[in-house]
């Protein structure tokens, strides 16, 4: 007999390609997809079950197919088909407990894997150059769905402590871009004009979704010799960008904003729909993040097919062409530059507006 896999939020697009790749793998007899609403995307042979996690019922789903691997797809950042941000922390915490507490009671499920966030080290002007997943966040998340990726990792470490012969694997993503990803932040590169933090100039790590599936499947299976696929690991495409290399890519001109009136303009483009410009998307945009993916190469055995600039490229080929061409706007940012900062105070340390500390806090620069 193969094996039996359980995936969450297959509802979304991420969710319904998972289900489609897993279930080409020969070592894998049956998929059982779920999620609270049907998907509009088909899912291959898989069997969909209309269940929420958030209720016990998720038990009786695991008991009644045998399910020897789940995969926790169904925690994120964006509200789905309209709906609200209570919905989803409810889904993302709440939900997560019960399929936890399922697992638990559940003689057959022998792994675990969980999609997470690097999201969990929150965005601080004092955070080092790179985190480990070793590495304490210097400002713990205070909500939105950093606060829930931290809560959801809390309760999978107390499942891991009652459940020792279950393989568990955490997976920390950055942030996922590709032609179908759904996040706030795709949500913001695809706004005409990007609002950014006035002095700043973060520094941006991305996952491709072909990478993200890839990297679910191989941690959904048995270990391959001289590599383990149990623990925490995060996961990004090599090397990084700078926001204002990522406007000139789309050719999206930018419009700084002072730190204090970004509160006011992600409340208005909240309020007209146009995107989740959240507190801590605030911070990301604010002083970036950038993460290690050591582990990733050398334990999990895993290398990304897409670095993180060409992961952009790709979902820039998928927005169409911005206002301006991108070389245009690489020259007019670079004269911009040039000009002197009318009444500008040195930051923390008095190297300008942005300071030189921290893992993506750097004064603006010019870069292509």
């Amino acid at each position: 007999m193969g094996k039996v896999v359980l995936v969450t939020g297959v509802a979304r697009q991420l969710g319904g390609r998972f289900v489609r790749r897993i279930q080409r793998d020969p070592e894998v007899d049956r998929v059982i997809a779920v999620d609270a609403q049907p998907p509009e995307h088909h899912l291959g042979g898989a069997d969909f079950v209309q269940a929420d996690i958030r209720q016990p019922a998720i038990a009786r789903v695991l008991a009644e197919h045998a399910v020897d691997t789940v995969v926790h797809m169904d925690v994120s950042g964006t509200a789905l088909g309209g709906g609200s941000r209570g919905a989803v922390k409810e889904t993302n915490v709440i939900g997560t407990m019960q399929l936890l507490g399922a697992c638990q009671k559940s003689p057959s499920v022998k792994r675990l894997v969980v999609k997470s966030s690097t999201n969990v080290y929150g965005s601080a002007p004092r955070d080092p150059a790179v985190f480990t997943e070793t590495t304490p966040p210097k400002s713990l998340p205070s909500g939105g769905f950093a606060k829930d990726a931290v809560e959801v990792e809390g309760y999978v470490r107390g499942f891991a402590r009652r459940r020792p012969d279950v393989a568990v694997c955490v997976l920390r993503f950055a942030n996922i871009l590709g032609p179908t990803a759904e996040t706030p932040l795709v949500e913001y590169f695809s706004l005409p004009v990007l609002p950014t933090v006035f002095g700043y100039d973060p520094r941006l790590q991305f996952v491709h979704e072909d990478d993200v599936i890839e990297v679910l499947r191989i941690a959904s299976h048995e270990p391959e010799r001289g590599t383990l696929n149990s623990g925490t690991f995060n996961v990004a495409g090599d090397g990084v960008l700078l926001l204002s290399q990522c406007s000139r890519r789309l050719g999206r001109p930018t419009v700084p904003v002072l730190l204090p009136a970004v509160t006011w303009a992600g409340t208005a483009l909240r309020t007209v729909g146009l995107t989740d410009f959240s507190p801590e998307q605030v911070r990301l945009l604010t002083h970036g993040r950038v993460v290690s993916t050591v582990q990733m190469r050398e334990t999990l055995g895993f290398r990304p097919k897409y670095s993180t600039a060409e992961a952009f490229a790709d979902f820039a080929r998928s927005r169409g062409p911005g206002l301006l061409p991108p070389e245009a706007l690489a020259r007019a940012v670079d004269r911009l530059a040039k000009l002197p900062v009318v009444g500008g105070a040195d930051g923390p340390d008095g190297s300008g507006p942005g300071g030189s500390g921290g893992s993506g806090t750097h004064p603006t620069q010019s870069a292509n």
